[in-house]
């Protein structure tokens, strides 16, 4: 063994013996022994090290093997938590600033298999054919059976003109399909709008950035410039969430009083509610919701706000149901850790984690053809595996962070409204979500009307 290895196991085992023998006098025998228990884990992890370096067939590169000693430890705890390359943390600034050159799909591990959650309509990948739940086996012709989330985004990501190739798994296809994509810019614009009818607006939320509550505001200021707005439908269907601050300050935007979100974590720090200002609301027009399967994180909290809170009805189907707090801490050698620390809470006590946020009206088909199998097969936080399980008796604690494919009709293809390019009124008068949402604002509408 070399003497820069046995001097790096030497080090591993003698800080863990520092950090155990100074604070261990302020511990409870019951810490005690946990610490023994951890020591003798270290002391069984550098003994196996210490085998593979001397007796495995090939050299082995032992700061590569730690890696994914790493990797496969914090990828048992849950779908969510990763040990990340200094590479990766560009891949997550890119999520929520900018705009990049990619393919165009979301992706996730199911069983330790590449996946893909949703196509973005307009995207490469979208238009050559690659389905929701198509299980990716290579990226130009490299397996990604031992291949981490992040550098299969960065394989994926690229110039704008450059092509890769994806090869996937579909159900009830016998053969693997080979998609040649060329790349394209993935803009990231997080809010769309349009007039259903004269006083009914319709604000679509694609994800969560750094301006989405911004953006939100100047939409409805716009609509408020033609006259009073009778109605909005906030449509988050197929959004998978994003930045916590921007969740909360646009539930805010509705909400004069009441509580958000609550988040509860293990540790004091990690537990804090989130309180509704009166300061910036806007006027009480009605509002309903729309969301089903690809509805996660961020926007299951505007929905549970709203709904929790009397502001809004929640239209569609049941929605992701990932309801837990990351945070990313800084290693040494520019290494990352993100880890989930706490679960949300609905403003009533309820947990989100695979559970999801219950629409008031249950309305399944986005279009009235579409097959209602569809969205059962929906990939959902549940089905990941090692998902943490939601505490349903949130509630008696106190608080102290993709689409639909398109159907066809006589041979026509009816597709969603698309995150790239303005939106199409006709598609959204043939969206039957939408309209049921409009139907429900003009009959508010009439019945108030009534009354006076």
């Amino acid at each position: 063994m070399s003497f820069k290895k046995q001097r790096f196991r030497f080090w591993l085992i003698l800080g863990f013996v520092v950090v155990f023998l100074t604070v261990g006098t302020n511990f409870y025998r019951g810490n005690f022994a946990n610490g023994q228990e951890t020591y003798k884990g270290l002391k069984l992890f550098t003994d196996v090290i210490e085998l593979i370096e001397k007796n495995y067939v090939d050299e082995v590169d032992t700061e590569k093997l730690m890696q994914k000693a790493i990797q496969g430890m914090v990828r048992s705890l849950d779908p969510h938590s990763s040990f990340l390359p200094p590479e990766a943390f560009e891949e997550l600034q890119m999520d929520t600033h900018g705009e990049f050159g990619g393919i165009g799909i979301v992706i996730t591990m199911k069983d330790g298999i590449l996946t893909v959650v949703s196509p973005i309509e307009g995207t490469p990948a979208y238009k050559a054919g690659v389905q929701a739940g198509d299980k990716i086996i290579k990226v130009d012709g490299e397996s990604t059976q031992e291949m981490e989330l992040w550098e299969a985004v960065k394989k994926m990501r690229g110039q704008q003109g450059t092509k890769v190739v994806i090869t996937v798994m579909r159900e009830n296809e016998a053969d693997p399909i080979e998609y040649p994509l060329i790349r394209d810019i993935i803009p990231i614009e997080s809010v769309k709008s349009a007039t259903l009818q004269p006083g009914y607006a319709y604000v679509w939320v694609t994800n969560f950035r750094d301006s989405t509550t911004d953006d939100i505001k100047n939409a409805i200021d716009e609509f408020q410039k033609e006259g009073p707005l009778k109605g909005l439908v906030l449509d988050l269907r197929d959004n998978p969430g994003g930045l916590l601050n921007q969740s909360i300050s646009v539930a805010d935007l509705f909400l004069e009083k009441g509580t958000i979100v609550s988040i509860k974590g293990r540790l004091e720090r990690h537990t804090k509610t989130y309180e509704a200002r009166e300061k910036g609301t806007y006027p009480d027009f009605p509002i309903v919701v729309l969301i089903n399967g690809g509805s996660a994180s961020a926007s299951e909290i505007v929905a549970g706000a709203l709904q929790d809170n009397k502001r809004a009805v929640i239209l569609g189907t049941v929605s992701f149901g990932k309801g837990s707090v990351q945070t990313v801490e800084s290693l040494r050698d520019g290494y990352g850790l993100k880890y989930t620390i706490a679960l949300y809470y609905t403003p009533n006590g309820t947990s989100i984690q695979a559970q999801g946020i219950q629409p008031d009206i249950l309305v399944k088909q986005r279009f009235i053809d579409e097959t209602e199998t569809k969205e059962d097969k929906r990939l959902k936080e549940k089905d990941l595996k090692n998902h943490l399980e939601g505490d349903q008796n949130g509630s008696d604690e106190e608080g102290g962070e993709s689409e639909d494919e398109p159907d066809k009709d006589d041979g026509e293809e009816i597709t969603p409204p698309s995150r790239h390019g303005p939106l199409d009124i006709e598609t959204l008068k043939s969206d039957n979500q939408v309209m049921r949402a409009l139907e429900i604002l003009i009959g508010y509408d009439i019945f108030t009307s009534a009354k006076k």
